[in-house]
């Protein structure tokens, strides 16, 4: 099997022509058609999605969103993180390592990574080494987050509770 290559999208109407591919045999609630045109300004070098080819054909794609650390609620110490928002390969292309080699990709760029397990993923995710969070109604909102952490970085305690009073007050 040749090497995979994973490579930054542009946002234009060539990218949101092959972005039809996946609505059409994808799944909606992964659907980054909406997304995509939403950003179309003219071949940004600065897209969130990030593909995959097979040949002159879009096989797999993510949607890569850097987040402040000023929002961080997720890893200590608080810093940018990416939300890898949406994962997507086209079911003839599944269980090739398409989806392994976007994750690995998003690992490499060195920051902690936040996903949720959407449509039955829970095992990839967990595969991929990303491990799921405690569950704060208040901040995950129904979500089924798993996360990823680099060398030195731990899961928040309590993101959004207040810290207990002091006994002597």
């Amino acid at each position: 099997m040749s090497k995979i290559v994973v490579e930054r999208l542009l946002v234009n109407y060539k990218t949101l022509d092959e972005f039809k591919n996946f609505r059409e045999f994808g799944a909606a609630e992964l659907s980054m058609k909406d997304d995509l045109s939403a950003n179309i300004v003219e071949n940004d070098s600065e897209s969130p999605f990030y593909g995959i080819y097979f040949g002159k054909k879009l096989v797999a794609r993510m949607s890569l969103y850097r987040i402040d650390k000023r929002f961080d609620q997720y890893f200590d110490p608080p810093q940018d993180y990416f939300e890898l928002w949406k994962l997507e390969v086209l079911e003839p292309y599944r269980n090739k390592g398409y989806g392994k080699a976007l994750v690995e990709y998003a690992k490499s760029l060195g920051l902690p990574i936040k996903t949720n397990g959407r449509q039955g993923s829970s095992q990839f995710w967990e595969k991929s080494g990303f491990e799921s969070v405690t569950y704060d109604p208040s901040r995950d909102r129904g979500e089924s987050p798993f996360v990823w952490f680099p060398e030195g970085v731990i899961e928040q305690e309590n993101p959004t509770q207040p810290e207990p009073a002091s006994e002597k007050e």
